[in-house]
């Protein structure tokens, strides 16, 4: 009788995988230092990481371990590590303050605290307000041999996979816009199915690569391009933070096929002195998510011969769920596209009713790459969920064709006089005067009109902030309701780690 051998989920262990079938493949480099690391290399480190963890730390399934550290290549073997021991990794911010520090590695509850030295003093600032003692803190690198880096070079390896697709491999917290951050807890399982819907809309294959200056704290780091690409065997360039100036000559000597980034970055390097003489023929596309990519930016990638694809995601689902074909970018401009493969979605009103083309209804998400709930905070959970669907706080609609476009933050709309707002389309309609740079709306009290629009705008260098310019290009394409009745000249606006915009900051 022939043995037959069922293979599961369960049983994929990504990196055994591709150290086999492509030993000698680059899975990671730094592309601060130029150091690389085959698929073998990876993933006997990852077994040495985790035989280390598991029987000198003490580190066993469901434990939390902190990640307080800059984007290292070795950051990946940690998480591939505590996988392989059936733990979670929680990468936290390094640019929090010393009180939202202690707050998220109490929520946590960590077994052990990984750092990387700079950050050693906040850790010993916080020291006294945490339930962690200093023997279960582990620098990432330095001159000791009890340093992470250091003990993934030993010989002993852990070789088994402890972890079940329903297993929390991350906890990734938000960043807190409504209150105190929220731990996303993303499983294995997840991860794959973002991997599967990412690699399906992207074609993403073994001979891909592409750069990744997301911080490792943040959804965009690990899931936009990182974990899918990992599993499929391609090429990740990590970098600390953005340059773009780095970036485009990362992916002229990478030669790499997919460009992330958010339309504010993009930006940052079609500016680029380099931008003109750079080779990036070997880009596919752009993929560009967090707001709409103007249509002047769209041409202006287009002179390199690159499509831009518009998208959309979050760190509780995917957070790839949206994207738009290229050949749409321009004649459905400001498009999500369509939901990915593995993805059911409805628009639903106030009323709890599903909506038809054209109306503005929140975009609520269902399946198998749904995170499984906040960390340690089953009321927000509870409060997110409707049976099995996620409720993700946007407001979107769908054309007759069937595209989605995102309206705004169901928190940002405010009412005047009784209407609806949407300060997405009150921002369009003001970034189409030829000196504003970036614009934001936001809803503020009115003792007429309940609430009214403020807009901050940043304008163009060597361009003249021009409020009488504003108003009537305002009034001549929007209703008088929706014209914002203050418009305030900034500098800069505020941004967040991802290039987004921090409408919490101008009131």
């Amino acid at each position: 009788m022939m043995n037959t051998h069922e293979t599961t989920l369960t049983e994929i262990d990504w990196l055994k995988r591709w150290g086999h079938y492509s030993p000698k493949a680059i899975a990671l480099t730094d592309g601060d230092s130029g150091v690389q690391l085959t698929y073998s290399d990876f993933y006997k480190q990852a077994c040495a990481g985790a035989f280390y963890l598991k029987n000198t730390m003490g580190i066993k399934p469901g434990d939390r371990v902190i990640h307080f550290s800059t984007n290292e290549v070795s950051s990946f073997v940690l998480f591939f590590a505590l996988s392989r021991i059936g733990a979670m990794l929680v990468p936290i911010n390094y640019r929090l303050t010393a009180r939202e520090i202690t707050y998220l590695i109490n929520d946590s509850a960590p077994a052990l605290i990984v750092y990387e030295d700079q950050f050693l003093p906040v850790l010993q600032t916080v020291k006294k307000d945490i339930q962690v003692d200093e023997k279960h803190w582990m620098s990432i690198k330095n001159d000791t041999a009890t340093c992470f880096e250091a003990i993934t070079k030993r010989p002993e390896q852990f070789t088994e996979f402890l972890s079940k697709p329903e297993d929390i491999g991350l906890i990734i917290y938000t960043s807190g816009t409504t209150g105190f951050p929220k731990g996303a807890m993303i499983s294995h399982s997840m991860l794959f199915w973002n991997s599967i819907n990412t690699s399906l809309r992207l074609n993403v294959c073994q001979s891909d690569a592409a750069v990744t200056f997301l911080p490792l704290f943040h959804t965009g780091g690990w899931n936009v391009l990182s974990t899918p690409f990992l599993h499929r065997g391609a090429h990740i360039i990590l970098i600390k933070k953005f340059d773009g100036d780095q970036i485009l000559a990362l992916s002229e000597k990478h030669k790499t096929t997919l460009l992330f980034g958010v339309p504010t970055t993009m930006k940052m390097m079609s500016n680029s002195k380099n931008f003109a003489t750079v080779d990036l023929s070997s880009v596919r596309y752009g993929i560009v998510g967090g707001e709409p990519m103007p249509l002047e930016e769209i041409r202006t990638w287009g002179t390199k011969h690159i499509s831009i694809r518009q998208g959309y995601g979050l760190t509780e689902c995917g957070p790839n769920i949206f994207s738009l074909n290229e050949e749409d970018a321009v004649r459905k401009m400001g498009s999500i596209g369509f939901p990915n493969f593995y993805v059911d979605v409805q628009v639903v009103n106030d009323l709890g009713d599903k909506c038809g083309p054209k109306e503005v209804g929140e975009l609520w998400l269902k399946g198998p790459m749904t995170m499984a709930g906040y960390w340690n905070n089953e009321k927000a959970t509870v409060e997110t969920f409707s049976e099995g669907w996620f409720k993700t706080g946007d407001l979107v609609y769908f054309d007759p064709e069937g595209y989605f476009y995102v309206v705004g933050r169901k928190k940002d709309m405010y009412k005047s006089g009784g209407e609806n707002v949407y300060p997405v389309e009150v921002e369009k309609v003001l970034s189409e005067v030829p000196w504003v740079h970036e614009v934001a709306v936001v809803g503020v009290k009115d003792p007429q009109w309940g609430e009214v629009g403020h807009a901050y705008l940043a304008v163009k260098a060597g361009q003249t902030f021009d409020q009488a310019m504003l108003v009537e290009h305002c009034q001549a394409n929007l209703a008088k309701f929706k014209i914002p009745k203050f418009f305030t000249e900034l500098k800069e606006l505020p941004k967040g780690d991802s290039g987004k915009i921090l409408k919490r900051l101008l009131n």
